[in-house]
């Protein structure tokens, strides 16, 4: 049996690891790392991941990190599940999700919340911040539309762009950028919903301690 450990920091975006993992059945362990307190600048989890980020998932000593690769890596091993496409075309359409969500939400996002990263000016860090909410709007409402005809994201089940989305809809909410989701996006917030029903999801949101979907 493959031994497995996700390491992942609660509301980050290892979140679709976790979910992932969750909804695969495979057996594994999670480990929770405290970002605050600088758990993946470690000489531990560096020696996991030595870019000092989250996720990493672990496979018998085989080392795997960014969640893109994760999730699609995980889906992959469980064919049975469906949570990762069959057909070629709605195989793409997943791709599409993961790298619109990685390049555009993602990158974005870290502006919010690292404008550090961006510039040595600090007096451009509240300009950063800022613009950078801004355009997270603009890129919600662009997903919303994708997420108005009301069922999954691609084909009729659930999939790993699901688990994905959830992420950034988390973040949205979150005390970053305090949108109101559901009055602002409600296609997206009720596709939250449909996700947060499911009973692994359920169960990684208690695990991090993040609240349900209202």
């Amino acid at each position: 049996m493959t031994a497995r450990t996700l390491y992942y920091a609660t509301g980050a975006c290892s979140l679709a690891a976790h979910i992932v993992l969750e909804e695969s059945g495979l057996p594994y362990e999670g480990n929770a790392l405290d970002l605050a307190r600088g758990d993946q600048r470690s000489g531990q989890y560096l020696a996991i991941n030595d870019r000092g980020r989250v996720p990493a998932l672990v496979e018998d000593g085989w080392v795997l990190t960014e969640c893109a690769a994760i999730i699609r890596h995980v889906a992959r091993q469980v064919p049975e599940k469906g949570l990762w496409p069959t057909d070629l075309r709605e195989m793409a359409i997943a791709d599409e999700w993961l790298g619109w969500l990685a390049c555009n939400h993602h990158v974005t996002y870290a502006h919010v919340r690292r404008p550090e990263r961006y510039t040595g000016d600090e007096e451009a860090f509240d300009g950063i911040r800022a613009k950078a909410a801004d355009t997270y709007g603009d890129l919600c409402t662009m997903t919303e539309v994708r997420l108005s005809h009301g069922g999954w994201a691609v084909g009729d089940r659930f999939g790993v762009a699901d688990a994905y989305l959830m992420v950034f809809w988390v973040w949205g909410r979150g005390p970053s950028l305090k949108f109101d989701m559901a009055g602002r996006f409600p296609a997206w917030t009720a596709h939250a919903r449909r996700v947060c029903a499911r009973p692994a999801v359920q169960a990684v949101f208690a695990r991090e301690g993040l609240a349900l979907p209202a």
